[in-house]
């Protein structure tokens, strides 16, 4: 018998791939906005603007999916906290692989989870870069050249990822930012 996520994971088309997750949400009540479409457009346009060595139909579904339990209320900490272990636990239960699921565990550090996947690293950027050019309630997003640098240097400071280098190289490219 077929799962969920041997369905969405066949599915390679990219906007029917968003259908699925949005009706998913529809039935489930899952995370899933506009913040997350971009991010997930983010992640597609830096695996292929850098040519970067993943499986580009699992990063974009992880994409999709990782922020599945996030809290409506950014102020719940514990909830930020724990959101990605909880979805990683939910999506167990629609049939994804341990792999898939600690990419998705992996979209923040709270977990505590090592060695980390390198899907998980391109989700680490694009979930904190595109976090701070979209608006808050709290806060206007930032200037795409201020996040870069907030990125490398806050949020990312004494962090591995191995993708940090390349993803400036391509936020510069992209933007025509000197890095």
């Amino acid at each position: 018998m077929e799962t969920f996520a041997d369905y969405i994971l066949s599915e390679q088309d990219y906007i029917k791939k968003m259908e699925i997750v949005y009706y998913l949400k529809k039935r489930t009540n899952i995370f899933f906005d506009n913040s997350v479409i971009f991010k997930t457009e983010l992640a597609r346009m830096f695996i292929e603007d850098m040519d970067i060595d993943v499986d580009k139909n699992l990063v974009l579904t992880a994409s999709l999916l990782c922020s599945c339990k996030k809290p409506e209320d950014p102020k719940n900490l514990s909830k930020i906290k724990s959101y990605a272990k909880e979805g990683a636990e939910y999506l167990a239960t629609l049939g994804f692989d341990k792999k898939f699921c600690k990419i998705c565990e992996e979209v923040n550090r709270y977990s505590g989870s090592t060695p980390r996947e390198k899907e998980s690293d391109i989700l680490e950027l694009v979930d904190n870069f595109g976090g701070m050019l979209l608006n808050r309630p709290e806060r206007r997003g930032f200037p795409v050249d201020e996040a870069l640098v907030l990125l490398e240097f806050r949020n990312m400071k004494g962090k591995d990822n191995i993708y940090l280098n390349k993803f400036k190289e391509f936020v510069s490219v992209t933007e025509g930012i000197a890095v």
